[in-house]
């Protein structure tokens, strides 16, 4: 089954969005991490410590079926934020084939940002910009198959 939920983005005040909107609709926080928990990287240069304390990811279910997910940009690595370019559309899926099946429908002809691959967290993840200009994100998680 494919789910779709939003991925919020923003300029460095992602905590504390995501604690009032916790606060707002209650429950818990099912992921939460910064990038400075990111594995260091060959050719990657050393973040600094303020972007270090950027969320690299946070989750908040609201429902069995619906998550509020978010992150800050990451300055220098991210296109420039601006309010209306700031989310993504998020495909969970069940399987790489359907991962695989789902980018290449709705990347043709758009700007594939982040290409499908294996990832440091588990999933098989991908993030591309349609032809419309939407942002789009698809993982299959890979930890719980």
């Amino acid at each position: 089954m494919t789910t779709v939920n939003v991925y919020l983005v923003f300029a460095g005040n992602c905590e504390e969005a995501f604690n009032f909107y916790k606060a707002a609709l209650g429950g818990e926080f099912a992921a939460f991490s910064r990038f400075g928990d990111m594995p260091s990287q060959e050719g990657v240069p050393q973040l600094s410590a303020a972007v270090q304390q950027r969320i690299m990811h946070v989750s908040l279910p609201i429902s069995k079926e619906t998550v509020l997910m978010g992150s800050d940009d990451m300055p220098g690595m991210s296109p420039p934020l601006q309010v209306g370019n700031n989310f993504s559309v998020s495909l969970g899926v069940g399987s790489k084939a359907k991962a695989k099946e789902l980018f290449a429908n709705l990347s043709e002809g758009g700007r594939v940002t982040m290409p499908l691959a294996d990832t440091f967290w588990g999933s098989y993840f991908g993030m591309w910009t349609d032809k419309f200009g939407i942002n789009w994100m698809i993982n299959h998680d890979l930890l719980n198959q």
